[in-house]
């Protein structure tokens, strides 16, 4: 192995082995107090001025000429959005939006009620909240539009029966919204668009203003800002989650191939330098190749310092003694993205119990699951898959008790 690679290996019960792992279950999202005091005041601000601080907000950190017209997006915006964007992307698109909608049809939970011969009738019924608000970032300033985040928040929402679906994302410098995003807000279903960003944008679809209604359920990803929020207002109205750096975690032995370990690392190393990367492999071989690709690899990337600055923070490869012990160790972590390079991942699967989702063999990376695959990409981290699922269509669905007793069954009971 090179000695300028990124990270070493380490053999998993070795002193700097526990520490490391130790490291990683100790993970936390932690808001700097300044940060949370900020957010609280932009809350107040625009449940207190409604639109007025929405304007003064996007006006100070987005769009310098917003006005307060401009905060929806018309839908004579939305129509010509489709003339400037690529046809072969919006057929990759609604390939996408098809094997989303699959995948989360098969999630909708039924109601159900039990007649008993005493007169009672018991059940569950199911119903959708009335509203949703959906966040999208900007992505990089606008250059890389998020359509993926609009689709996989949209479809679960629709499919779950909202009848009113409200998207916010940021403007640009000069007010505008990436024809990719207001594409696929459209052929998701997206009622209503607005320009609007950060935690103002989470104050807004909380709270409402002069101009917004207030949703029942937030869901979307964020930055700092935008997570903050959601935790703040979720005790007003419901989110999908408070999601931290994003996580990959791979198993792997010695059938696997170094390179794309690596490159399914850095996927994740690339888009935060607070992302965790994580290895746990039964070959001091693989481990040492994959190192080595990571560092080759990683100076080729176009956020070649952000996945240098994850893999040296965040990163760890450890060297166990069999699948069993990874497989106990993955489950220790819970994270949020897994990947089972083995040779037999379905053998294995049953010996996980903590994961967002789980992707099994050489061809079934993590993008795949991000961008096309169908299952939702909106995951549980920092550990909090031990107890939490993937945003779904349960994410916006209710359900009510029903209880009704005949006379006699009253005065029976």
């Amino acid at each position: 192995m090179a000695k300028d690679t990124i990270i070493k290996p380490l053999e998993a019960e070795s002193p700097s082995g526990r520490e490391g792992f130790s490291a990683l279950l100790q993970r936390q999202f932690e808001i700097p107090a300044d940060i949370e005091a900020a957010v609280r005041e932009i809350i107040q601000a625009v449940r207190k001025d409604g639109d007025a601080a929405l304007l003064h907000y996007t006006a100070k950190f987005d769009c310098p000429e917003f006005d307060i017209s401009m905060l929806r997006v018309s839908e004579a915006e939305i129509s010509a959005a489709y003339d400037k964007i690529d046809p072969k992307i919006l057929k990759s698109l609604r390939k996408a939006l098809e094997n989303i909608k699959l995948f989360h049809g098969k999630q909708r939970p039924n109601s159900w009620f039990d007649t008993r011969e005493d007169g009672i009738i018991l059940g569950q019924m199911v119903r959708p909240v009335d509203a949703a608000g959906l966040y999208v970032p900007g992505g990089t300033g606008g250059s890389t539009p998020l359509v993926s985040s609009v689709l996989m928040n949209a479809v679960p929402a629709r499919i779950a029966g909202v009848k009113r679906l409200l998207l916010a994302t940021p403007p640009g410098r000069d007010g505008k919204i990436s024809p990719y995003l207001l594409v696929a807000a459209q052929e998701a279903g997206v009622s209503e668009i607005y320009r609007m960003g950060s935690a103002w944008a989470i104050a807004a679809m909380a709270y409402g203003t002069q101009t917004i209604k207030p949703v029942d359920v937030i869901a979307g990803p964020g930055n700092i800002f935008v997570t903050v929020a959601k935790k703040i207002i979720s005790g007003t109205t419901g989110i999908d989650m408070v999601a931290g750096p994003s996580e990959i975690l791979i198993i792997a032995d010695e059938s696997a191939d170094p390179a794309y370990v690596a490159a399914d690392m850095l996927s994740q190393a690339e888009h935060d330098p607070m992302a965790t990367s994580v290895l746990i492999t039964t070959s001091m071989a693989i481990a040492e190749q994959t190192c080595s690709e990571l560092s080759i690899q990683a100076e080729t990337l176009q956020r070649s310092e952000t996945a240098i600055k994850s893999i040296e923070s965040n990163g760890l490869v450890l060297v166990v003694k069999d699948l069993e012990k990874a497989a106990a160790m993955t489950n220790r972590v819970g994270p949020e993205h897994l990947e089972l390079f083995v040779e037999n991942p379905w053998e294995l699967l049953p010996l996980i119990h903590h994961a967002g989702a789980i992707f099994l063999g050489a061809y079934s990376p993590e993008p795949v699951g991000d961008y096309i695959a169908g299952p939702n990409h909106v995951l549980p981290t920092m550990g909090t898959a031990r107890f939490s699922s993937a945003l779904g269509v349960e994410t916006f669905l209710k359900r009510s008790s029903i209880i009704s007793y005949s006379e006699k069954a009253f005065f029976q009971d």
